[in-house]
């Protein structure tokens, strides 16, 4: 980053990226310059993979002045990373699974994520476990304690005050009014929890790589790693026509994810599928809560409800082995749909059905096989640490994990590479900085782009239609499209529909919106689909 370009935050700890910076714009000219000069020139870091674990370690690396180059094979957040629950969490299963260091591991990020990193993306989510006139007492107490074990993991990991409220226990008229459809018949009380809410997974890859960008990294998608050695990679772009070309570098960074494998087979991987459906908000009669109930017979699984602000209704999750070979994007069953819709009825007044469902998405974890006699006969039970493996000193490998902890397996590669120390625990990501005019501002922008509303908002200055929803129903706005193409490196309308604005997650959505984003995509770049 320029000095001309940078400002100080109000703790003086790092330098903000300035909103419009085009130092971290993602655009249709970098991306040119970017691969001409990976062409061209040698780089001290390939990462290769362009999720929320790739783009995390290209910001770490460029942060200690290495330079630094992603490709990824389709788009930013195009696998694992977009399928999350959208929580940056506390790590409360862990904690009741006795994995005391993934638990406090994830207390300490999400400190990091909410109070400097991207405040801007992650609000405080209500929880509500419901209390039934059957629930067992060990249940209920089991729930409180391990409620009261989070709020001191808030505390220990100096969590922002005021963030997350501290758990308590409610009433039934409180607990109905957070979630309408529970149980009135059997409700008498309930516990009450606060977590962090993403704005949007995908979005904090995108302003992950774009901080990256700003320090210097070159963030190539449609580039696939054909193969990797101690050199660097041989690379393929399949966005520009061309033979392959090869990026050199003093070493490259394996960050594949549950493809991990793929460039280094030394690496095991046991594939989960996680599954969650989408539901319209209004049959669960507009909750502001997450709905929590246990899964019955096992310990610390529960299933969940999670509201969007202007969206629809995410419920999830399973934990199933993904059996055969790794599809590029899973599918959920229709065995999966079933388990969560009946689990998550047996805490509501009136059974969900099948027909209530209008959206369904999967991803794939990929969790480190357990060592010799540490075997699991399911994936639900598999420790969700993370492994980094130095294969030779020019390849390195970095799995497992989760969301919330992409920074710190970022920092554990990137110590391996250099003895400059990480700066990104106080490193705010583009967007994260005060927003002039908020309230003058729409809501969702406020909350999607942070600063850079204000700018994202200014691409209807020549056309106001561009502030209007895409379609009736959608609350995508046009300027939103402008801003993945522009500055985002949105390359097409699926990256736009799918990653950037996450219409997708409902197909009749998706469908009703496309043909004004192809529109406004072709004004944009002036090419038609």
């Amino acid at each position: 980053m320029n000095a001309e370009t940078a400002w100080t935050s109000p703790s003086g700890r790092a330098p903000y990226v300035p909103p419009g910076d085009p130092l971290a714009d993602l655009s249709p000219e970098r991306r040119r310059l970017d691969r001409d000069a990976v062409r061209r020139d040698p780089v001290d870091v390939l990462v290769v993979g362009g999720g929320i674990t790739g783009a995390g370690v290209a910001l770490d690396a460029a942060t200690r002045g290495l330079s630094v180059a992603l490709v990824e094979a389709h788009d930013l957040a195009f696998g694992t990373s977009r399928w999350s629950s959208k929580l940056v969490h506390g790590g409360l299963r862990y904690l009741a699974k006795g994995d005391v260091g993934v638990a406090w591991e994830s207390a300490e990020e999400r400190a990091h994520l909410i109070g400097t990193i991207a405040p801007h993306l992650i609000r405080a989510l209500p929880q509500v476990v419901p209390v039934f006139a059957d629930t067992p007492r060990s249940q209920a107490l089991l729930t409180r304690v391990g409620f009261l074990a989070g709020d001191a993991l808030k505390v220990g990991a100096r969590t922002v005050h005021g963030a997350l409220p501290h758990a308590r226990r409610i009433g039934a008229d409180e607990a109905i009014a957070l979630s309408p459809t529970v149980d009135t018949g059997r409700l008498t009380g309930a516990a009450l929890n606060y977590d962090g809410q993403l704005e949007d997974d995908a979005r904090l890859v995108v302003a992950v790589a774009r901080t990256a960008a700003a320090f210097g990294a070159r963030v190539l998608t449609r580039t696939r790693a054909l193969s990797v050695g101690d050199g660097g990679a041989l690379v393929e772009d399949s966005a520009e026509p061309g033979a392959p070309y090869q990026i050199r570098s003093r070493v490259v960074v394996n960050a594949t994810g549950v493809w991990a494998g793929g460039l280094d087979p030394a690496v095991r991987i046991r594939p989960s599928r996680g599954t969650h459906v989408v539901l319209r908000p209004e049959v669960l009669g507009n909750p502001t809560a997450s709905l929590t109930v246990p899964v019955p017979g096992e310990f610390g699984r529960y299933v969940f409800t999670l509201p969007q602000p202007d969206g629809p209704v995410l419920v999830g999750l399973t934990d199933v082995p993904q059996e055969g070979p790794l599809p590029d994007v899973p599918e959920p069953s229709a065995e999966e749909v079933g388990w969560i819709l009946d689990v998550l009825s047996t805490a509501l007044a009136r059974p969900l059905t099948p027909d209530h469902v209008v959206g369904a998405f999967a991803g794939l974890r990929p969790l480190v096989e357990p060592e010799h006699g540490q075997e699991h006969e399911g994936t639900a039970d598999i420790s969700r640490r993370h492994l980094v493996r130095r294969e030779s000193p020019g390849l390195v490998t970095v799995t497992g994990g989760k969301l919330t902890t992409y920074r710190r397996m970022a920092q554990d590669v990137v110590d391996l590479i250099t003895d400059v120390p990480c700066r990104t625990t106080g490193q705010p990501l583009v967007g994260a900085g005060p927003v002039a005019d908020a309230d003058r501002l729409p809501a969702r922008l406020v909350r999607r782009y942070g600063s850079e509303a204000a700018l994202v908002s200014s691409y209807a200055d020549a056309d106001p239609a561009l502030l209007a929803p895409l379609a009736p129903g959608v609350p995508v706005l046009g300027v939103e499209l402008v801003h993945g193409l522009l500055r985002e490196g949105a390359l097409d309308v699926a990256d736009l529909l799918e990653r950037r604005t996450r219409v997708s997650l409902v197909p009749a959505d998706l469908a009703a919106a496309t043909p004004r984003a192809e529109e406004i995509a072709a004004a944009v770049t002036g090419r038609h689909p």
